[in-house]
């Protein structure tokens, strides 16, 4: 113990003074860019990919270890079914919890909560665990003697954010990393169920979910659904090609012309609102939970945001930022479902 000990202690102090002045950019689960895209026709094929990539995995069967996991970081063995887990990237907490994993150790996003709120309240049965889990640091920067200090048995992080870290966080325990970004959820959750040996349980999952995707999408008629986000700084429309984006397509619901472009998300400007527009919006404010807060800010105050219909007639819904825009993990997935089904089906908002 004492020699594996000193092995971290000295590989976390390298990283250290190796990563000195080097700045990651912030990611978004979504965006992956700051900036505007180029937008491209969306495609008749899923937005993104459901399956582990070829090549990609392990070959023994679920429950089976050792196994061997070729990951978007490289290779890693995982010696036995991890008991203490560490997460760093966005809608991870959420994917090993789908899994009635608990983590030892979260990171934590911009001004976001440790664990987000809606991950507490879906898997009540953890309150007690999830209250005791430790901060690693921020997803940008994990504190990576905070992760040595933890112990863990496996490392979960994304490749999108955490390529630069990866023979650093290997050296402090076995890592495995998913490609990252919300449109590639799918993909990134039978991955990361794979390295915990359950990948089957995960594919259960996702059937599931795709059916009663399916079943929404056969009764809920040729409403438009239009996906915004608001930020201090940013108003975006969101794309196919996003979580929220491979949600509605899963469910076969229909886009708005300006929203059908096979990119993440466009920023709008102020004068751009109209392009927001659809049937139903279902639009969040980054901080707030209620109309009144959500009022507040520029972009629902704006005199052209008040003018689209859907926002006239009531049509246009406050939605948790969090498991909409901000974490693409299968428990979010099920709650967007979940609101696009009250609201379409049922006419609540």
């Amino acid at each position: 113990m004492v020699g594996r000990t000193s092995v971290v202690a000295g590989a976390v102090l390298v990283a250290l003074a190796t990563l000195a002045g080097c700045a990651n950019a912030p990611t978004d689960a979504h965006t992956g860019s700051s900036g505007p895209q180029e937008l491209e026709p969306a495609a008749v094929a899923p937005p993104g990919p459901t399956a582990i990539p070829t090549g990609m995995g392990a070959a023994e069967p679920d429950g089976t270890f050792p196994r061997t996991v070729t990951h978007f970081g490289g290779t890693t063995t995982v010696p036995a079914p991890p008991q203490r887990v560490v997460v760093i990237a966005t809608g991870q907490t959420d994917a090993i919890l789908t899994l009635d994993v608990v983590p030892v150790g979260v990171a934590h996003g911009d001004d976001a909560d440790l664990v987000p709120r809606y991950v507490q309240e879906a898997f009540p049965q953890y309150a007690e665990q999830l209250a005791a889990v430790a901060s690693v640091g921020s997803r940008q920067s994990p504190n990576l003697e905070a992760i040595a200090a933890l112990r863990p048995d496996l490392v979960l992080a994304n490749a999108a954010a955490s390529q630069d870290l990866y023979p650093v966080l290997a050296e402090i325990a076995p890592t495995v990393l998913v490609q990252g970004t919300g449109v590639n959820w799918k993909q990134d959750f039978l991955l990361l169920a794979d390295s915990l040996g359950m990948q089957e349980r995960a594919q259960d999952f996702l059937d599931g979910f795709a059916a009663d995707a399916a079943a929404l999408g056969a009764a809920a008629g040729e409403e438009t659904v239009s996906f915004v986000r608001v930020t201090a700084d940013r108003t975006r429309v969101f794309g196919v090609a996003s979580f929220t984006g491979f949600v509605a397509w899963d469910a076969g619901l229909v886009r708005p012309e300006p929203q059908r472009f096979d990119a993440t998300s466009r920023d709008l400007s102020p004068e751009e609102l109209a392009l927001a527009g659809g049937d139903r919006i279902f639009y969040s404010v980054q901080g707030a939970t209620t109309e009144e807060q959500a009022a507040a800010s520029a972009t629902v105050g704006n005199p052209l945001w008040q003018t689209l219909p859907a926002v006239r007639d009531g049509r246009a819904v406050l939605v948790d930022d969090d498991p909409w825009y901000l974490n693409a993990g299968p428990t979010a997935a099920r709650l967007v479902l979940g609101d696009l089904e009250a609201t379409l089906l049922t006419g609540e908002s």
